[in-house]
């Protein structure tokens, strides 16, 4: 038992940050899962956050509600966006949700009635690691059941190809329009527990850097199945802590080199359904194979 408090005492606040960060990554995850490359989750992290922020401060409003409330703005938000970037090419979208962070930014830094402008905001709340835990869990488990839907399989076809998941009866405009409401709803939610982590936020808080965490925990922990997203946050996460306390002299560089040499060797992420597959298929085939050697012959 001490042994665990003496682990959470230097590693707590780790672990929180990862489970937030894995908000973001399942948002990102979400739309990446049929093919679009959006950077859109920071400003629906940051509608969430501002509005559960506001709701908790001059309304009183109770902490789950407000959550619940920031959910429904970022999907809200998604639903405007995905009408206005869907209409445009992947990589265009890609630089279109880049912008859309910028513009999030200065609109935050110019509307101090909503955002508290360049001052921030302070967040009287904070939510518990239980509440944090059951949240992250209720998500986990919708991404799980999303997986194994008729919309997971939609969603993998549109990915892999539009124009023969068209041909098969499948909307890829509809499959790119609900995973947009679900990464803004998941991300809305996302910008509320970080607020709510932090108790402190302001335009600075859903920027760049934002952008960055979401995607590299999704890429790194392989963005072909949700679970990915919270590996990829976990490690994320944990990888300037474990840096720091080897080489902390050079700590950026060494985070950097660990990054590379997983994007290198793990190309598809640190958790790869193909390769499962692929290593599943061989063994089949060793079975099978000596099953046909052991037989007599007459």
């Amino acid at each position: 038992m001490q042994t665990l408090l003496d682990f959470w005492a230097g590693y707590g606040s780790t672990v929180v940050f990862a489970m937030v960060n894995s908000f973001f990554a399942l948002s990102a995850y979400a739309v990446l899962s049929t093919g679009v490359l959006s950077f859109a989750t920071v400003a629906f992290a940051a509608v969430g956050g501002f509005l559960a922020a506001q709701m908790v401060g001059k309304f009183g409003m109770p902490l789950p509600a407000a959550v619940a409330l920031a959910g429904l703005g970022g999907g809200l938000a998604s639903a405007l966006v995905a009408a206005a970037f869907l209409k445009l090419e992947s990589h265009w979208m890609a630089l279109a949700s880049l912008a859309l962070v910028l513009i999030t930014r200065v609109v935050a830094l110019n509307a101090p009635a909503l955002t508290g402008g360049v001052n921030g905001l302070v967040v009287p709340q904070r939510i518990s690691f239980l509440q944090l835990l059951v949240l992250l869990a209720v998500v986990a488990l919708v991404f799980h059941r999303l997986s194994r839907s008729w919309y997971g399989l939609a969603a993998r076809a549109v990915r892999e190809d539009p124009a023969v998941a068209s041909t098969m009866g499948v909307s890829p405009y509809r499959i790119q329009f609900t995973a947009f409401l679900i990464s803004g709803v998941v991300g809305g939610i996302g910008g509320a527990a970080l607020a709510f982590t932090l108790q402190f936020i302001s335009p600075e808080t859903y920027f760049i850097g934002l952008a960055f965490t979401m995607i590299a925990s999704t890429v790194l922990g392989g963005s072909f199945h949700w679970v990915g997203s919270l590996i990829g946050a976990a490690v994320f996460t944990a990888l300037p802590v474990t840096m720091q306390a080897i080489v902390p002299q050079i700590e950026d560089v060494a985070k950097g080199v660990a990054l590379l040499l997983i994007m290198i060797f793990l190309p598809r992420g640190l958790i790869d359904p193909r390769a499962w597959g692929l290593r599943r298929a061989a063994r089949a085939r060793q079975v099978a194979g000596g099953a046909t050697q052991a037989e007599p012959h007459g």
